[in-house]
Order: C-alpha cells, then structure tokens, then sequence
C-alpha cells in the first residue's frame, strides 16, 4: 500500500519578504516555491545566473502569482556577500524570512574560496555568517524568522579549532562536519544575542536528514565530475522508499522552521522518522556539539574577525527595555 505523501501547511505569507539561498535547484528551489504559493516576496540571491532564470521560470509555472526575483551573490566571497547586502539595504524592505540553505559538500581535494577560507567553511558558515550581518537591519525591520540549515554531519566530529582551514591536513567529511557545528553554533547565538539585545529576530535551525539532494551529485566546481557512491546509494534508497526520504519531504524541517506559529527559536528542527533521516517535520534535540554556549560564543568571534563583520555589542538604542 503507498505511504501517504508527508506535507505540512504554511501560513499565509502575503506582504513578507522571504530570502532563499541556494534557491537555484533541489531543496532550496522547493522552499522558494512553496514561500511563494504562500504569499510571500521571495528573492533568490543566485551565483549562477543561467540557473538561477531556469528556477524563476519553474516558480512561476509552478505557481502563477508567485512575486520572485533574482539577485546576485556567491557565498564563497565576501565582497559578493557584502554587495548583495548593500543591494538589499538600498531597496529598504524588511525581510520577514531568511533561510540559509545554500551549501557545498566534501570537494574530493581543498579548495579555498576567493578569500582564501577551505571552502566548506568559507561558503556554509563564513558566508552565512557576514550576509546576516550585512543585513541585520532589514531582518531587525521585519522581526525575521532566521532559519539555518545544517546537516545530520554536524552531530559528528568536532571543529579543528587548531586548524580551522585544514592546511596541515585536509579531510573532507570532517571538514563538512566542522562547518555544520560552527553554523549551527552561529545560529543558536545569533537568537541569544537578539534576545539579549533586543534585536527582535528569531533564529532556529533545521536539518533534512537524509535525501538524494544535489549536495553529493556530480559538481563541477568543486571537483566532482560524477555523483559519489553515497550519492547513488541514497538515491536508489529514496526511490524504493527505505530509510532516507524524498526531495521533497526534505524541505520540510526548514519550511516548517521558517513558517510555523509554534516554531521557535535557538530550537533544531528535523524530520521525526527513526534515525531522524525522514518523516514529518518535529522539533528534536540538539546535537551535544551545538549544546555549548562558550564554543558558540567563540564561534561568533572567530568569525566577526575572519569576516570582517560587526554586530551590535549590548542592547540596541530605541529598542524594548533598553
């Protein structure tokens, strides 16, 4: 007997501005798609433009009064992160949503990115990290729901804080690993400090659990001219229904982190399923590795210093209680 199709329902989203990165294809482009069903502006800030018009067209074939547009960004540099926040504050509208979906995953050799970061770490976290800052004050506007997007891989490993860049010794699942928990560490402290200094943002985190996404297929720009052995095992495992999930049941966690009334902050959200590798999105507990406020906190300094980012320090004048 067919297993019933998992969905969730998102609430209306008309008058919000919702921001998707990684937008262009797989999960991010389903996000996209169901934040404009619901009503939402949704802005898709893209490092391949071609890729980036083909998943405009899907959105508003898919949905015929989707309001979505393009803009240009390329987590792997900074002065692409800093541009777009630029762009963003100079149009002036609040952003309601944030979801930071796009990512890179265990390039078979190193590679760094324009500034010189091991690029798992440069584009999941460090990339993340400095496009919140730069638009800290459209998210503070629309009282943003932030959601960050790790992996099931930042419940394993640790972050080389001797060796962050994998210089000495480079191993590209651990360095995965690594940029999952510091994402997911930013993450939990960006929704401390906003409750500490009045920020009014909520920011939680999600995971998709397992699913034949496009992360291990065949990526040219990391290296990768075919899909790895996983890849093929966990698509051949999602097309017979065993174990992992679907593409489709893997946005959830982030869609239902982003959108739902009772999704709150500095909570992980995944799918319920055994294992947490598929089924309805639920909140579950954090990973030991994300539970340490001194490592966020530490996290958070390392990477205002490599970004050469700031936010604010205390209570923001004009806000509640300062």
């Amino acid at each position: 007997m067919p297993r019933a199709p998992i969905d969730i329902t998102v609430p209306d989203l008309s008058g919000k501005r919702a921001v998707v990165t990684g937008a262009s294809d797989g999960v991010g482009l389903g996000l996209a798609t169901r934040l404009a069903a619901a009503g939402a502006e949704v802005l898709l800030p893209v490092r391949n433009p071609r890729k980036g018009e083909a998943a405009v067209a899907h959105i508003r074939q898919t949905v015929t009064h989707a309001n979505v547009s393009l803009r240009s960004l390329d987590l792997s540099s900074l002065d692409s992160v800093a541009a777009l926040g630029e762009t963003l504050r100079e149009e002036g509208h609040p952003i309601h949503v944030l979801i930071n979906n796009a990512g890179v995953m265990t390039p078979p050799d190193r590679q760094t990115t324009t500034d010189g970061f091991e690029l798992q770490l440069g584009t999941n976290h460090l990339g993340h990290f400095a496009l919140v800052a730069h638009v800290l004050p459209l998210l503070r506007a629309g009282h943003a729901r932030v959601t960050s997007q790790i992996s099931v891989a930042a419940n394993q490993n640790a972050i080389n804080w001797d060796d962050l860049n994998w210089e000495r010794s480079y191993h590209g699942r651990r360095a995965y690993s690594q940029s999952k928990i510091a994402f997911g560490l930013f993450g939990l402290e960006l929704d401390r400090r906003s409750q500490a200094g009045g920020w009014g943002i909520t920011s939680n985190l999600s995971h998709p659990g397992i699913a034949p996404t496009n992360l291990l297929a065949a990526r040219p720009e990391v290296g990768r001219d075919r899909a790895t052995m996983g890849g093929r095992m966990i698509r051949a495992m999602s097309a017979r229904g065993i174990l992992v999930g679907s593409v489709g049941t893997a946005q959830l966690p982030a869609l239902y982190a982003a959108t739902a009334a009772d999704a709150q902050g500095a909570r992980l959200y995944g799918p319920s399923g055994p294992g947490h590798l598929r089924g309805r999105p639920a909140e579950q507990k954090l990973y030991s590795r994300l539970r340490g406020a001194e490592n966020a906190q530490r996290v958070w300094q390392i990477s205002e210093e490599l970004t050469r980012t700031r936010f604010p320090r205390g209570r923001i004048p004009g806000t509640a209680g300062s």
